[in-house]
């Protein structure tokens, strides 16, 4: 079976890769580069450039390669770029997909697993979030993604094929310093960015319903997330009748406040405190997984906390 990764050459993605090969799979790259990069595709594993927007590119890619899966993670996830850009999201998320399940049902490709994300949720008031919760996205970015889920299920109701939706919390921390998150979109990169420029970490509001007015996240160790996702293979290889949605956390909430607190135990700046700014919009005050049904059903569950995420990051940050 070979397994065709969208967005592979990206932070997420390439972690998601190689965790395909340790696993024994065939895996072949599709990523327009935007915010990917060529050197985290491993050797072995051949990278076509172009987008999932691009048919011509989508059809040669699965008739090449012998696909039988597709892996999406291409697209677009800043919440606050999709605040001011929602039609620029609505194209590449959903439009995107949309080409995509035109291609995989047009060749017969039987399975496919869909990077979703918690942000399907908005602001539920739970203090853990199940796949029975009900969604209620307060960015377009949330919305692409529940769109897409829903965009999936519809396809497959008429052209059937195998799925999986992972909805992923907070992900950080890295497995190989050459795979770390070279952007500055999620918060520990944001927090080592500015402690490179000398200044303090940004805190966005800081006057949340939370216990320490900060914003609480789930966080997952991106090599847990790729393990998932092989889980997700795993299980649509083996029954390729398979509808699933599923969290991807570890059910455990830790505030921004916590986070730059462990950052500076990690860089040897115990007293680090971060500066406090206005609440961005998009942003939720809690969101924190229920991950047993992603157990019950693929047998998997996270194994790494946060503290081996920062260490992780900023090991190849200081690199």
């Amino acid at each position: 079976m070979t397994w065709l990764v969208t967005g592979g050459a990206g932070y997420i993605g390439a972690h998601v890769v190689a965790a395909l090969r340790a696993d024994g799979a065939d895996v072949v790259v599709l990523d327009d580069l935007s915010t990917g990069f060529k050197e985290r595709v491993p050797d072995d594993v051949e990278l076509l450039e172009g987008s999932v927007l691009d048919r011509a590119a989508l059809d040669t890619a699965i008739a090449d390669h012998d696909v039988t899966g597709v892996i999406h993670l291409a697209g677009k996830k800043r919440v606050e770029e999709s605040v001011a850009r929602p039609l620029y999201y609505f194209h590449e998320n959903v439009e995107g997909l949309r080409v995509l399940l035109s291609a995989i049902t047009d060749h017969g490709v039987g399975s496919l697993v869909f990077s979703s994300s918690a942000a399907v949720y908005g602001m539920p008031d739970v203090d853990q979030v199940t796949e029975r919760t009900p969604c209620d996205p307060l960015s377009p970015y949330g919305l692409t993604k529940l769109v897409g889920e829903q965009l999936i299920a519809a396809t497959a109701a008429s052209h059937p094929f195998g799925h999986v939706s992972i909805r992923y919390f907070n992900v950080a921390g890295t497995a190989a310093p050459a795979l770390a998150d070279r952007g500055a979109a999620n918060l520990i990169p944001m927090v080592f960015e500015r402690l490179s420029a000398g200044l303090a970490p940004r805190i966005f509001g800081d006057d949340y319903p939370t216990p320490d007015g900060t914003c609480i996240r789930d966080y997952i160790h991106v090599a847990d997330l790729a393990d998932a996702h092989v889980a997700a293979a795993r299980r649509l290889t083996a029954d390729p009748a398979t509808a699933l949605v599923v969290n991807a956390g570890r059910g455990v909430g830790v505030s921004v406040r916590e986070i730059i607190a462990t950052v500076g135990e990690v860089v040897g700046d115990p007293g680090l405190r971060g500066v406090v700014e206005a609440r961005r919009p998009g942003d939720t005050p809690r969101s924190v997984a229920s991950a047993e049904l992603i157990g019950t059903e693929l047998g998997w569950s996270a194994r790494r906390d946060v503290r081996e995420m920062v260490e992780s990051a900023w090991a190849a940050w200081a690199a």
